[in-house]
């Protein structure tokens, strides 16, 4: 049984389909993508199988107030998102904080969002902090919440926030996705030292790497 506030994923019924096509929610998956990998791709594909999604947009950050600077600069990571995502129906490349640039805050990108229905899709770490984002109960209350967790794995919310969502009636959405060993981290210390890093990631964004000679 899931925590209060906490909804597993009920299995899908065919027939349900054709009268909820036209109105699925759109998934929106942010970070820094410095730069994009291959399991950043397996996550927003899984949500729009799992969470039945009309579509995945991944958004990049421009300049994420929790982190250290970026090492590639927004063009860079901009294109690599477009050549990754390129031949994968149901994703998508939405621009919007790099191109309001400054300081990047989900809540100033979800109130600049055309009306519709949308999940935020998190990873374990990111819940771990939600409460500290700016704003966090108006993205709560503006957004469907799903968070990836571990196949048979407990999934840990913050006190603040399940506490929240059990007053207002909302849910946190369980997306199962088994973890892959690859982070961006990772693949930049590979670089920067010259290791190969091309088996986890897209060839085209490996190829666009090794062209502009980034993460060197």
């Amino acid at each position: 049984m899931n925590p209060p506030g906490i909804a597993g994923n009920a299995p899908r019924q065919d027939g349900d389909l054709a009268g909820r096509r036209a109105d699925r929610r759109i998934g929106l998956l942010g970070g820094s993508f410095d730069p994009v990998h291959d399991a950043h791709i397996a996550l927003a594909q899984a949500a729009v199988r799992a969470l039945d999604l009309a579509e995945v947009q991944l958004i990049p950050a421009a300049n994420p107030w929790q982190r250290a600077p970026l090492k590639a600069a927004p063009e860079h990571r901009l294109r690599m998102l477009e050549l990754a995502v390129d031949g994968h129906p149901g994703l998508a490349v939405n621009p919007i904080e790099i191109t309001r640039g400054g300081a990047t805050y989900t809540i100033d990108t979800l109130r600049a969002l055309p009306p519709g229905r949308y999940v935020w899709l998190l990873g374990a770490d990111q819940l771990a902090n939600f409460c500290t984002w700016r704003a966090w109960q108006d993205i709560a209350a503006m957004v469907d919440l799903a968070v990836a967790v571990r196949p048979g794995t407990a999934l840990h919310v913050p006190d603040e926030l399940a506490q929240w969502l059990q007053d207002h009636g909302h849910v946190l959405q369980e997306l199962p996705f088994a973890p892959m060993d690859v982070s961006a981290s990772g693949i930049r210390e590979r670089l920067a030292h010259g290791a190969p890093a091309a088996s986890m990631l897209n060839p085209a964004v490996a190829g666009y790497i090794a062209a502009h000679g980034l993460y060197r």
